[in-house]
């Protein structure tokens, strides 16, 4: 009898269940493993070029990157003075529409990627691709900056506000709305309820299982290991997460914008003041990191795949660390109170910079300047801890603290995503909303009480496919985009958009 039945027999009666049979855990994986497979084989589906493996997905989502920083004329770079004053209030009137002020929709944004991305993720890829994969990752993270521009732009422009002023808007409602207005009616639709239901899957998974079980493992790790008294009490310490979680995320956007826009400055500080005091131990050694890291992007050696296996390290790495084209951010940046959608375009320039320009770049420098990449069997937050700890035998408490606040910033925000995808599916009402946050938090338990590795790859799965439809929908309100940011520039330089004066 395969082991697949067996799970199946076991779930529904679990008096059948014999002594070889599998855990609950393994009958659920057991149940949705195959499905986990078909679909990550469809949306990770690789291609071989020089022996490097490279994600068909990672390309849709570099080339979009590449394709709107020139179509918009290097926003990238010239919008980022701008982004910085409106960010800092230059122009933000309080009685605009909207939730949130474009600092916290920032905080907010950022919270949703900066995670064990930029710590595991980045060692991964310095790891297999050497010091060269962060040139590459730099590079991504910049012309991704275009990418989350035109997705944030379209989500304030086609929100939906409400009598009560809250809003709901990101790719769901753009998608539909402005293909509607191109004649495309039927195609937004599609493309809309594909999205929501993707973003609901990765919401409870990747967004919320996921970060659970690495913040419950993190707590253990630091807390005695096996002889901790959480050890075989991941029921509590998810418990006592979901009850955490449960408190904000009650309060909607307004109180997760008000957490997020005070825990996130503070991660990013204490884990960049982390990174600086290293690399100020090894000041001398800076000049030869560099060295390594731009001839290894451009001449690696001992690299499988040669440059192009370097590079698609880097790619992937900015890819799947700043979500730039999932359309993720575009949800949290939608609640901003202004009149001005590419007003906050500009602000979603600063979210790829600050996660993967700045955050990420710090983690590799360390890891190449410590040179703990060259050991062997160190790998993910393993290399990073065994990185920072070289010169700062302190720093895995420090790392523990980053992983389970990072991880909770990331399910504060991932729970806004879901919601908004599931009430879009089943109804903008506070029955629906209360239903989706309630099994949001049972979720939370179960990410640390369950190993559900089937169940963590197909929420993975289904992030990524966001992009799909999302960056094709991009594509097709580009054309919007544009007018939109060339009627802001000439009202900006006719004086038309004024500063707002603050009492």
């Amino acid at each position: 009898m395969s082991r697949f039945v067996i799970a199946v027999l076991a779930l529904v009666c679990p008096t059948l269940a014999l002594a070889d049979t599998p855990t609950f855990d393994e009958r659920i994986n057991a149940i949705v493993e195959p499905i986990a497979n078909t679909v990550s084989s469809i949306i990770f589906y690789s291609v071989t070029i020089n022996e490097a493996a490279v994600p068909l997905i990672v390309v849709w989502l570099v080339v979009a990157a590449f394709f709107f920083t020139f179509y918009l004329g290097f926003i990238n770079i010239r919008g980022f003075a701008q982004s910085i004053r409106i960010v800092r209030g230059d122009y933000s009137d309080p009685k605009d529409a909207g939730e949130v002020s474009h600092f916290q929709a920032l905080a907010t944004a950022v919270s949703g990627t900066v995670g064990l991305g930029n710590i595991a993720g980045v060692a991964v890829a310095v790891a297999i691709g050497g010091p060269g994969a962060t040139f590459w990752m730099i590079f991504a993270g910049l012309l991704s900056m275009s990418t989350k521009f035109v997705e944030c732009t379209l989500g304030v422009k086609y929100r939906q506000v409400y009598a009560d002023g809250t809003v709901s808007g990101g790719p769901m409602w753009y998608l539909s709305k402005g293909l509607a207005e191109q004649g495309r009616a039927k195609l937004g639709k599609v493309l809309a309820v594909f999205f929501a239901i993707c973003c609901v899957g990765g919401s409870l998974g990747g967004g919320n299982m996921f970060q659970s079980n690495q913040a419950y493992q993190q707590f253990v790790n630091v807390t005695g290991g096996e002889t901790s008294f959480f050890a075989d009490k991941g029921w509590l310490f998810g418990l006592v997460i979901a009850i955490l979680v449960g408190l904000v995320i009650i309060g909607g956007i307004k109180s997760i914008a008000r957490v997020t826009e005070k825990l996130v400055p503070g991660m990013a500080i204490l884990y960049i003041l982390a990174s600086l005091v290293i690399l100020g131990i090894f000041f001398d050694q800076i000049p030869a990191a560099f060295n390594l890291i731009i001839t290894g992007a451009f001449s690696p050696e001992g690299v499988a795949g040669g440059f192009i296996g370097v590079l698609i390290q880097g790619f992937r790495r900015a890819a799947f660390s700043n979500e730039a084209g999932i359309g993720s951010a575009a949800i949290a940046h939608s609640a901003v109170r202004t009149k001005e959608p590419v007003s906050e375009g500009y602000v979603a320039l600063l979210e790829p910079f600050i996660d993967t320009v700045v955050i990420c770049t710090m983690t590799a420098l360390v890891i190449v300047i410590t040179g703990m990449y060259l050991q062997e069997g160190l790998n993910g937050v393993q290399l990073t801890s065994a990185a920072y700890a070289s010169a700062l035998p302190w720093f895995p408490y420090v790392l523990a603290v980053a992983v389970i606040l990072f991880a909770f910033s990331t399910m504060l925000t991932w729970s806004y995503y879901g919601t908004k995808a599931w009430t879009y599916l089943f109804g903008e009402n506070r029955y629906m909303d209360l239903l989706f946050k309630l099994i949001f938090c049972v979720f939370v338990i179960l990410g640390c009480t369950m190993q559900l590795d089937s169940v963590l790859d197909f929420s993975d799965s289904m992030i990524f496919a966001m992009a799909l439809a999302n960056i094709l929908g991009l594509y097709l309100l580009a054309p919007i985009v544009k007018r939109e940011v060339q009627s802001y520039i000439r009202r900006l330089k006719a004086g038309e958009i004024v500063k707002y004066k603050h009492a």
